[in-house]
């Protein structure tokens, strides 16, 4: 294949495409391409962080490279080191950025000693540097990243706080009484958690922090905090080129940004109004292209063709493993919010701390969640991911991976 593709970003995204073609990777981090869902693993200690390493690509990555400017004119990316890069095809694969929460005491890049996001390998190691059984911790965040941060902080022997502004433990994947479970789970791993809780401020001391300010006036002393917000997709070098931008890069079907030779695809990427923000999402976005870039003609303009290679979206499953004395596995998927008119399959088993339970709409699997025994993630996931109509049999053979006789 003799066309010049450039990515720009070593994530999970560029990484599974330099996998699939041979094109030159500009990474920005130090470290080779890894596996961003492992790094609370890292954290705990439970992995090296040579273990989490993707696969390696087809071509040498270049490590350490930051794009600061595209000039689609001439079709180069200007990096800071000064150097020019030519390309015939350019994929943005960005990735997204740590949302820095409006606090007092945290203004600018420039973060107080102790103040950390979780959001790279960087991150991760700095972090376990910092950490000693009893340095006192707090999470701001009770999402996904949250609860993993706070989990792998309790397993180095700190004394954790995990603080939540909404009402429960990830509230976007979970339903009340599958978050209760996991609240009381994560409680049990010895972190002290606090919903409906407003972060406020920080107090520092010489630079350093030593308190979280909570907006109904309570204090919190920590030696550590870490900033588990959420993500907001990279765009600022697709926007500054002139791209069209949303909340994230807008493409079309073909990964297809607003210029005809450049892509986006991962984190960074805005498809059909959404953008994922999950590695599921990334690698089918990553593959789609890979077969768009094998197939397609030069490009003309930025309209999809009538064939070929499409992208219309991924049913995104979000899955963890919370460690501790007793491990808790969970798994979501779609929308576990029923409807009125919705039928709903819910199955609990109090004394091995198991949950399940399903959504069907019509003849539809539309949401499900699981927590402790994850035995019928596989046909569930089969089954939403594939949006066929279900077979007709009683709901509960969903939930059992057994015909329903349990």
């Amino acid at each position: 294949m003799s066309t010049r593709i450039v990515v720009v970003g070593g994530g999970t995204a560029g990484a599974r495409l330099a996998q699939r073609l041979p094109v030159t990777l500009l990474g920005e981090e130090p470290h080779a391409p890894y596996n961003r869902v492992l790094l609370a693993d890292v954290l705990a200690g439970r992995y090296a962080p040579e273990v989490i390493a993707l696969p390696g690509t087809r071509e040498p990555v270049r490590l350490g490279v930051r794009a600061v400017r595209i000039d689609r004119a001439a079709r180069t990316v200007e990096c800071a080191d000064g150097s020019l890069v030519g390309y015939d095809r350019l994929v943005l694969a960005t990735g997204s950025n740590p949302v820095l929460p409006p606090l007092r005491g945290l203004r600018g890049a420039a973060l107080p000693e102790g103040v950390h996001p979780f959001r790279t390998l960087d991150d991760c190691l700095t972090l376990r540097a910092l950490v000693r059984p009893g340095v006192r911790a707090v999470v701001i965040g009770g999402g996904l990243l949250g609860v993993s941060a706070a989990r792998a902080l309790a397993a180095l022997g700190a004394e954790v706080v995990l603080t939540q502004q909404g009402e429960r433990l990830m509230e976007r994947q979970l339903d009340v009484q599958a978050s209760a479970l996991l609240r009381d789970h994560v409680e049990s791993l010895g972190v002290e958690v606090h919903t409906e809780c407003r972060v406020s401020g920080l107090r520092q001391r010489d630079g350093a922090v030593t308190a979280v300010e909570l907006a109904d006036g309570f204090v919190l002393d920590a030696q550590v905090v870490v900033l588990a917000c959420g993500v907001r997709p990279r765009t600022a070098l697709a926007r500054e080129a002139g791209l069209d931008v949303g909340r994230g890069v807008l493409i079309d079907d073909e990964l297809r940004t607003s210029d005809p030779y450049i892509h986006a695809i991962g984190d960074c990427a805005e498809h059909a109004g959404r953008v994922y923000g999950l590695a599921g999402p990334a690698l089918e976005q990553a593959d789609v292209l890979a077969n768009v870039l094998l197939t397609e003609a030069p490009a003309t303009d930025h309209a999809a063709t009538d064939s070929g290679p499409r992208y219309t979206g991924t049913r995104a499953l979000t899955r963890l493993t919370l460690g501790g004395p007793h491990p808790l596995d969970l798994a979501a998927f779609g929308d576990a919010t029923a409807r009125p008119g919705d039928d709903v399959v819910q199955l609990t088993d109090a004394t091995q701390g198991a949950y399940r339970k399903v959504v069907v709409r019509g003849d539809r699997l539309v949401g499900g969640v699981l927590l402790g025994d994850l035995a019928a993630v596989g046909a569930l996931a089969r089954a939403w991911e594939g949006d066929e109509a279900l077979p007709e049999a009683p709901l509960l053979h969903l939930l059992t991976h057994d015909g329903g006789s349990s």
